[in-house]
């Protein structure tokens, strides 16, 4: 957890979440050049689960707050648990910052994602009966049937109105360097292609969903094809394209390869991770076998002029540098 701490007139951010892959640049000094100095990032660590000890270490600044940059997740082993222990996290967190007298709370960004238009795609029972929204997927349309923990969080913010406005960001597939990012999936590619350089195994691609086009948040258009070459240029490893005569199960070979990684992570002194705490080829898998193009509509945001853009397939090396020089591969 992270607050900006300026002088007492001007506004005051609490990231919570900091540690994750969406973070990475949003607590980064050195991006914030608009800002009046002195920029004084603290870090503050608690367990936003217990509603005592959040409100032991959020109190003593409290009054200072008056932004939320809400990017924590806690992910379980169904949509039910997740809607439960994440809507816990952020009222226990909303509800610490208003007991301050007086509270300077006024605005909270929350980030979720396309699993809004999908509906809970990891859940082990529900993930296989959805009917999910015809992409492209756009911000108006209705809610699915199903437990969504990211329902649930947009109803508890609309429920502080009209004292805390708020707004709501849905990504797509987001990639970035992170330690301790469950569901990213460039760090769960670097660690195959790492362990692939290392053994001296191709790097299979195995995505029956043949050149898919994905329009991201990032608003340019990829497959996945053109991504994994990507990889094997920065990693040095073999393409091996999809055979659909040749059943390769990469999931069920990661998950035999803790103590190859070990192996690496010794080898070239890097930041010691177990390699189930750091990659979730299951949910890659998932994404990468979607039946339909993953596509969102960006024409809401551009309507309202937000007309950023970033090349997805250049920022691949860019990120992957990142997590070299964080240590975490090699």
């Amino acid at each position: 957890m992270e607050q900006e701490v300026p002088n007492t007139n001007t506004p005051v951010a609490l990231v919570v979440g900091v540690t994750g892959m969406s973070t990475a640049q949003l607590a980064d000094p050195s991006r914030h050049g608009s800002l009046p100095p002195p920029l004084t990032i603290t870090y503050i660590t608690f367990d936003a689960l217990n509603f005592d000890d959040t409100l032991k270490h959020l109190a003593p600044i409290a009054h200072e707050i008056t932004h939320v940059f809400w990017v924590a997740i806690q992910v379980r082993e169904n949509e039910e648990s997740n809607v439960a222990a994440n809507s816990t996290m952020l009222e226990n967190v909303i509800k610490a910052l208003k007991s301050a007298t007086p509270s300077r709370l006024c605005h909270i960004t929350l980030q979720t994602g396309t699993k809004h238009y999908m509906g809970p795609i990891f859940d082990p029972v529900l993930g296989t009966q959805l009917v999910h929204h015809e992409p492209p997927f756009h911000e108006d349309m209705p809610r699915l049937p199903y437990p969504n923990f990211y329902y649930a969080l947009e109803d508890l913010l609309a429920s502080y109105s009209p004292s805390l406005s708020y707004s709501v960001h849905r990504s797509s597939i987001i990639v970035g360097a992170s330690s301790r990012s469950f569901y990213n999936a460039l760090l769960t590619l670097c660690v195959y292609a790492t362990i692939c350089r290392y053994q001296g195994l191709p790097f299979r691609y195995p995505d029956r969903a043949k050149n898919q086009a994905f329009n991201c948040t990032n608003g340019d258009v990829f497959t996945w094809k053109c991504f994994w070459k990507v990889c094997c240029e920065i990693f040095d490893v073999e393409f091996v394209p999809f055979d659909e005569n040749e059943k390769f199960d990469w999931v069920g070979m990661m998950k035999k390869k803790g103590r190859v990684w070990d192996e690496i992570v010794e080898k070239y002194g890097l930041y010691k991770t177990n390699m189930e705490e750091i990659i979730c080829p299951e949910a890659l898998d998932a994404v990468l076998h979607f039946s339909f193009p993953h596509v969102c509509s960006m024409n809401k945001s551009r309507e309202f002029g937000f007309f950023g853009y970033a090349n997805t397939l250049k920022s691949i090396g860019m990120w992957v540098g990142r997590l070299r020089d964080m240590k975490i591969i090699p």
